[in-house]
């Protein structure tokens, strides 16, 4: 598989990438280089590998449920850029 210049141009819109035009042809053969290297991998045998949904066989330590003494909410607001007194304030992200 080769990515072509349409491709490349896609990935970085996709991607929100201003790329110069000057930088395109080394960035579209460092692509193909890796898209190439990935189809290697293809070739290897790997049925008799076992799948692995963890790299090593660690499991989460887990620490008890301890209740303690909680920040008062004036300390807990002292640093805020922007607090009404009873809660952080920021911007509004959803419409």
């Amino acid at each position: 598989m080769n990515a072509d210049q349409d491709t490349l141009r896609k990935i970085a819109n996709l991607a929100r990438l201003d790329l110069k035009e000057s930088d395109e042809v080394e960035i579209l053969n460092d692509l193909n280089r890796i898209l190439t290297w990935v189809e290697k991998l293809s070739e290897i045998d790997t049925s008799n590998v076992e799948p692995l949904t963890h790299i090593n066989t660690d499991l989460n330590v887990m620490r008890e449920d301890i209740i303690s003494e909680t920040l008062p909410r004036s300390k807990a607001l002292e640093n805020a850029p922007k607090q009404d007194g009873e809660h952080f304030r920021v911007p509004k992200v959803i419409e």
